[in-house]
Order: C-alpha cells, then sequence, then structure tokens
C-alpha cells in the first residue's frame, strides 16, 4: 500500500473560526490536519469548507477514537465511517494514537496509556493492521503522553513503537511535544529518547504547547494541553530532532483557547525556520 506524502512544511489544525480567512487569504501552509471524527457527518457547512480549502492543500486526517490500544475489538461501525471518510477525501496521510479510550460499549474523553508488553503488543499490531486493511493505505501511529509508567512494562517505548512499525509496515507520527512531556514526567532524557528513536519510519512531526504545575512531591508535571505557543525547549529538541532526520511535514498542535490565526502563522513561521535550516538528507537511523 502507499499513498502521496504530506509536503515537507508546516501544518496547522484547521478549526472553524478560520474558515473563512483561510479561503480568502490562501495563507502559505503546507497542509492542513483536521480530526477526523469531527468530519464524520454527511454533510453541512464543515464539509464545505473542507471541501473547498482542499483544493488548495494537502490533508491529512487524525483519528482519535478508534483506541487502537484497547483490549477490546475495534468499533467496527466507527472504522467504517473513517474508511468513507477516507475515499472521500483521499488525504495525504491518515494517523492515529497509541492509546484506548474505550472500554465495553463505553467511551471515554481521553487518550489512556497501554503496558508496553508482548501482548499489548500483539494486540496493537493485530488493530493497525486490521485499520490498515480496512482503509486501503498505511496509517502513522503517534508516540503517547504518559503520567504514569505500568510496573508490568517489559518492552522499551521506543522498542515497542519499532516493533509495531516493522511488523505492520505502518509508519510513525513522532510529537515532539509528546517527547518532552513523558520525559520530563518520568525523569528521563527526552534527547537520548529522540536519539533512540527509529526515525525512519516516520512520516509526520506534531508540534504542541504545554502546561505545567508540580506533582505530589513538588517535582514538574507537564500536561499535553495544546492549548498555547510551543514551548522554547520542545523547539530545542525539535530542531536536535530536524538536524536527524532532515525536512519533514511538521504540524503545530493548537486546539484549546484557539487564539487569532495570525499568532498561528507566528507558530509556522519559526518552525520554516527550522526546515530551511535542516540537513536536505536524513542521517542513518
Amino acid at each position: 500500500m502507499s499513498f502521496p506524502a504530506l509536503p515537507a512544511r508546516p501544518g496547522l489544525g484547521l478549526k472553524p473560526q478560520h474558515y473563512a480567512q483561510i479561503i480568502a487569504d490562501q495563507p502559505d501552509l503546507g497542509f492542513f490536519e483536521v480530526h477526523a471524527e469531527n468530519y464524520m457527518g454527511e454533510g453541512g457547512p464543515p464539509h464545505r469548507y473542507l471541501e473547498a480549502i482542499c483544493e488548495n492543500y494537502p490533508l491529512s486526517l487524525h483519528g482519535v477514537g478508534l483506541s487502537i490500544g484497547g483490549q477490546g475489538p475495534l468499533d467496527r461501525d466507527h472504522l467504517e465511517r473513517l474508511r468513507a471518510l477516507n475515499d472521500r477525501y483521499q488525504p495525504a496521510s491518515f494517523s492515529e494514537h497509541l492509546a484506548w479510550s474505550s472500554h465495553d460499549e463505553g467511551y471515554l474523553n481521553d487518550l489512556l496509556p497501554v503496558p508496553y508488553t508482548p501482548q499489548t503488543l500483539d494486540r496493537v499490531v493485530a488493530h493497525v493492521d486490521q485499520v490498515q486493511q480496512a482503509l486501503g493505505r498505511p496509517m502513522l501511529l503517534e508516540n503517547p503522553s504518559t503520567y504514569v509508567l505500568f510496573a508490568q512494562s517489559t518492552i522499551d517505548e521506543v522498542d515497542f513503537l519499532d516493533a509495531i512499525a516493522t511488523r505492520t509496515g505502518c509508519g510513525l507520527l513522532l510529537d515532539v511535544n509528546n517527547v518532552m512531556v513523558s520525559a520530563v514526567n518520568h525523569r528521563l532524557d527526552p534527547v537520548a529518547y529522540i536519539d533512540r528513536f527509529p526515525m525512519h519510519h516516520v512520516g509526520e512531526i506534531h508540534l504542541a504547547g504545554y502546561d505545567e504545575t508540580t506533582d505530589d512531591a513538588g517535582d514538574r508535571l507537564l500536561i499535553d494541553a495544546h492549548g498555547s505557543r510551543v514551548r522554547p525547549d520542545v523547539f530545542a529538541l525539535y530542531r536536535h530532532t530536524i538536524a536527524r532526520t532532515g525536512p519533514l511535514p511538521t504540524l503545530i498542535e493548537w486546539d484549546n483557547d484557539v487564539p487569532a490565526f495570525d499568532v498561528l502563522m507566528d507558530e509556522v513561521r519559526l518552525v520554516d525556520a527550522v526546515l530551511d535550516a535542516a540537513p536536505a538528507q536524513r542521517l542513518a537511523s
């Protein structure tokens, strides 16, 4: 299976409050990304605007509801709606999260972590295979932001993601903000994580802003909030990443307290500067 890749440029999440400005101004961007579940209705203004915008920009579909890490089977109705949406828009990329969000017939408004065990690996591999077969295209799987570690985990997260991609042929979506959040929360080295990451599987990068508080011991606790500018330490980690990979499609996620479009374009210019300074080729990984 193959499909055209996103351009190695900055992209933005498409928000309804910016529809009209985007159509009128046609800003200099590489692509737009939407959450698939927001466009699973049959029609209406969201589809009319998305169709107009897709005439000028590649599209990335980003799912949040498949519950790929869940213990139960994938929701076949949800998967069918997802297939129809992919067929309708033919996006350059489809991605989902290494997480679970459903139990029996209940759905949780969160992306919850999974233990890294051989049993979980087999289950996630089977689910990714099912998704790719249903969609007729490879998907990207995103590394999570985590706040707890499982005592039963026996596989390192980087090795776990590498094994999924190797066994299924899927790609990986490297969320650099998630790396920083998890590394700070678990007292790990984010640079070491990036240096071990299998960059040859990466098809897209995400950046976002985090919130910060303290835990019960008074230590830093980062929260993947998507409601502010990308933090300087995340941008530094992104520069380190791009120095290894060369230019890659990079989404700036800003889903909460969405600002004026000009503020988002300020973030785009910062990403453009990093990509312009990047080596043309990926380093070996």
